[in-house]
C-alpha cells in the first residue's frame, strides 16, 4: 500500500493506538511493522488468531505476559564476551519464571483457545536455567554457597573484619579524649578514626582525608595497616572468585541463547496479538468474511476513529456493480462513508478486527488508491484542483483489477462543465480496468452518469428537511441533492427567489441557459450566447475596439446579475456604470467597484423580482437598516441614522 493512502485513511493513528494497549518492546515492534497484507489465506489466519484471543479476553481470561524488563540488552549481548551482572541474572530468573507461568496459563487454554494457545506449546521449559540462577544469586547478590571456594574466603574475611573491629573499638576508648566523635568511619574501604586537627601527631598513622572545615582529620592508624591490608587482600580474593562464578552462570546461559530467543519471539507475538485483541474488543470488532470478488458489504459498520459515536452504516459495493456514487448535502457523512470503507479495508488486511456486525464481507484488495481533502500547497503554489489532479494521476499510475478507489468530491476546484467531463472520463477509465470505485459528488451530471450507466450505483446520505440535520444513514440505490434551496429557505430567503432559482436550475440541467449575453459583434460578426449547461458561464471571445466603445450604452440596470471572473462569484448592479464605465457591484455583503469590462452580464433582473415597482432595497440594504428606514418612516427618533455606503 502506498504511503499516501495510509496517511489520508489515518492508519498512522490505528498503529499508535495498538501501540499503547503493549506492554513489552517486541510486541511495540510488531505494531509499527504493521502494515495490510494481499495474501488472503494469510490474512484469515491473522483475523482468526485475534479473534481467538478476542474471545479470550471476553471470557475474563488475563495472560500473564512477562514484561521483558532489561531483556532486550541481555539478548544482543549473548555470545559476545560480555559477563552478566548479579541484576542481570535477576532480569533472567524473572523472565524464566514468568515464562513458566505463561506456559501453565496456556496449557489449561487448549480446549477453549486453541489458537492462541497453541504458540504457549512452543516455548521452552526454563525452569533448570532458573534454579540454576536461584542457586547462585539470591536478591541480587551472589549467595555464600555458590561455591566452596568462595564460602572459605568469606568466613576468612567475616573473621578479620571481627579481629579489626574489636581493635578499632579499643582505640576509640584510649583516645576518647582527642577525637572530634567517638565514630568509625571508612576512607577508600579502610578504616579511619575522625582525630582533632591539632592532636593529630598523638596517633601514629596516614591521614587519609580531611574535613571540609579544616578542623578534622582522618587518620589510619599504623597499628591497623596489617589488618586492614589482610582484609583487603581477602576481599580481592573474593572479587575475583566471584567474577568467576558471574563468568560461569553465564556460559550457561549462553547454552540456552536459541530457548530464550525463541520464548522471548513468542512473548512479543503475544503482546502483539493481544494487543489487537484488546482494542478489537473495545471498537466491538468482529471478523469479516473474505473475498476476492470485489464485494464490500459492510453492516452497521463504524469510522473506529470518530471523536463521537459515530452512526452505523450499511453499504454494499460489488453485488452487480462495481462503481457507488454518494451524493448528499455537506457535512451529511458522505467523506466518512468513504473514509470508513477504506479504513475498514485496511484494518482487516492488517489482521485487525473491523468495528462491523456479524455477517459483513470484504474483499483483499492488492492496493487502496485515495483522493480525500484537499493537498493544496501554498509553498508548491498548487491550487485545489492542481492537488485533486495530481492525485488522480498517481491513482491512474497505480490502478488496476485489484484496487479500491476512493474520490471524494469529484470534478471540484475547476470549471464544472470540464470538471464534470474529466471526472466521467477518469471514472470510465478506472472501470475499464476493473477497480472498485466509491466516489462523492455534488454534480446531477455525474449523478445521472451512474443512474445509466451499467456497472455503476448511485447512494444517498439521508437528511431531515425539517430539521435541516444529517442523518448519517445510507440509502443505496438513489441519488441525493445538495438541499440549497431547502436550506436557503429555512435561512429566510424569499419564496420568489426560491422559486426563480428552482426554474433556473431545472432550465440548466436540461442545458438550456434562461440568460443571454446583450448581442455584441465578435469576430465573426455573431452573438455569443450564454450556455447555462453547468452553471458555467462560457469565455468569450474578444472583441473588436468598435464594440468596446458601444459597451457602456448596453441595458445594463440596477438589479441584474453579472459574473466576476476574476473573483469567480456572481453580483448584483448595485450603481449603474459612471463616465469611466465603473459600476458599483454587490457582491453577498460587500460593495465593490469593478469596471464594466471586468464583468458579464448573467441573468437580467426581469428573471429575478416580480414585475412593477419592486423595492431593491430589499436585495441591497441589510434587515437592521430595513427595520430602521420602517422604524424613521413611523416617527422621529433621537440618535437614529442610517449610514449609506460610500460610492467612491
Amino acid at each position: 500500500m502506498r504511503q499516501h493512502s495510509l496517511q489520508k485513511l489515518e492508519y498512522n493513528r490505528v498503529i499508535e493506538i495498538l501501540r499503547s494497549y503493549t506492554v513489552t518492546y517486541l510486541g511495540q515492534r510488531h505494531i509499527e511493522k504493521l502494515e495490510p497484507l494481499r495474501d488472503i489465506e494469510v490474512i484469515k489466519r491473522r483475523l482468526s488468531e485475534t479473534q481467538d484471543a478476542s474471545r479470550l479476553l471476553a471470557r475474563g481470561g488475563h495472560p500473564p505476559l512477562p514484561s521483558l524488563e532489561g531483556m532486550e540488552t541481555l539478548m544482543n549481548l549473548l555470545g559476545t564476551g560480555y559477563v552478566m551482572t548479579e541484576q542481570d541474572f535477576g532480569y533472567m530468573a524473572q523472565f524464566a519464571r514468568s515464562c513458566e507461568q505463561l506456559r501453565q496459563y496456556m496449557s489449561g487454554k487448549k480446549a477453549e483457545s486453541p489458537t492462541v494457545a497453541a504458540y504457549g506449546t512452543s516455548m521452552f521449559d526454563l525452569k533448570p536455567l532458573r534454579l540454576e540462577i536461584e542457586a547462585c544469586i539470591d536478591r541480587g547478590s551472589i549467595v555464600d554457597t555458590a561455591s566452596s571456594e568462595l564460602q572459605k574466603i568469606r568466613k576468612k574475611i567475616r573473621a578479620a573484619e571481627e579481629k579489626l573491629q574489636k581493635r578499632l573499638e579499643g582505640m576509640l576508648s584510649r583516645f576518647s579524649d582527642i577525637l572530634q566523635e567517638r565514630l568509625i568511619s571508612q576512607r577508600g574501604g579502610r578504616y579511619v578514626l575522625p582525630v582533632k586537627k591539632e592532636y593529630r601527631k598523638r596517633i601514629p598513622g596516614t591521614v587519609l582525608d580531611e574535613s571540609s572545615s579544616g578542623q578534622t582529620v582522618f587518620i589510619e592508624p599504623s597499628e591497623l595497616a596489617g589488618l586492614q591490608m589482610d582484609l583487603s587482600m581477602l576481599r580481592s580474593e573474593e572479587g575475583r572468585v566471584e567474577t568467576q562464578i558471574l563468568a560461569q552462570l553465564t556460559g550457561e546461559v549462553e547454552t540456552y541463547a536459541y530457548e530464550l530467543s525463541v520464548n522471548v519471539d513468542t512473548v512479543g507475538h503475544y503482546d502483539f496479538l493481544f494487543a489487537k485483541a484488546k482494542w478489537g474488543l473495545t471498537i466491538g470488532g468482529i471478523a469479516p468474511e473474505l473475498n476476492e470478488k470485489r464485494i464490500i458489504d459492510l453492516r452497521e459498520a463504524r469510522h473506529p476513529l470518530l471523536a463521537v459515536k459515530p452512526k452505523p452504516l450499511d453499504i454494499c459495493l460489488g453485488a452487480g456493480y462495481q462503481a457507488l456514487l454518494i451524493t448528499g448535502p455537506n457535512t451529511g457523512g458522505k467523506t466518512v462513508a468513504l473514509k470508513t470503507v477504506g479504513l475498514l479495508t485496511l484494518m482487516a488486511q492488517s489482521g485487525l478486527l473491523i468495528p462491523a456486525a456479524e455477517g459483513s464481507r470484504m474483499c483483499v484488495f492488492r492496493s487502496v488508491e485515495v483522493d480525500i481533502g484537499d493537498d493544496q500547497s501554498l509553498d508548491s503554489s498548487l491550487s485545489t484542483f492542481s492537488s485533486h489532479l495530481r492525485n488522480v494521476i498517481d491513482i491512474l499510475a497505480h490502478a488496476g483489477s485489484s484496487t479500491l478507489v476512493l474520490l471524494d468530491e469529484l470534478a471540484t476546484g475547476t470549471d464544472p462543465g470540464e470538471g464534470v467531463g474529466l471526472s466521467i472520463a477518469v471514472l470510465e477509465e478506472l472501470y475499464r480496468r476493473g477497480s472498485v470505485i466509491m466516489a462523492t459528488t455534488h454534480f446531477n451530471e455525474i449523478k445521472q452518469y451512474a443512474r445509466d450507466t451499467d456497472g455503476f450505483q448511485n447512494a444517498r446520505m439521508a437528511f431531515d428537511e425539517e430539521t435541516l440535520s444529517p442523518l448519517y444513514r445510507l440509502e443505496m440505490g438513489e441519488a441525493g441533492n445538495s438541499y440549497a434551496f431547502v436550506i436557503a429557505a429555512k435561512l429566510g430567503i424569499s419564496s420568489a427567489i426560491i422559486d426563480r432559482a428552482s426554474t433556473i436550475a431545472k432550465s440548466l440541467s436540461q442545458g438550456k441557459g434562461n440568460g443571454t449575453v446583450p448581442q455584441q459583434a465578435t469576430r465573426e460578426g455573431k452573438p455569443t450566447q450564454w450556455s447555462g449547461r453547468n452553471n458555467h458561464i462560457g469565455k468569450q471571445k474578444a472583441k473588436p475596439a468598435a464594440a468596446e466603445n458601444d459597451e457602456l450604452s448596453m441595458k445594463w440596470a440596477v438589479g441584474d446579475v453579472v459574473f466576476i471572473p476574476q473573483l469567480r462569484k456572481p453580483g448584483v448592479i448595485y450603481r449603474l456604470p459612471d463616465e469611466r464605465g465603473n459600476m458599483i457591484i454587490q457582491v453577498q455583503k460587500e460593495k465593490l467597484t469593478i469596471n464594466h469590462k471586468r464583468i458579464r452580464k448573467f441573468i437580467d433582473k426581469k428573471h429575478l423580482y416580480p414585475e412593477g415597482d419592486y423595492n431593491m432595497d430589499i436585495v441591497f440594504e441589510s434587515v437592521e437598516v430595513r427595520k430602521k428606514r420602517h422604524l424613521m418612516g413611523k416617527r422621529h427618533v433621537d440618535g437614529l441614522s442610517i449610514e449609506k455606503p460610500s460610492e467612491d
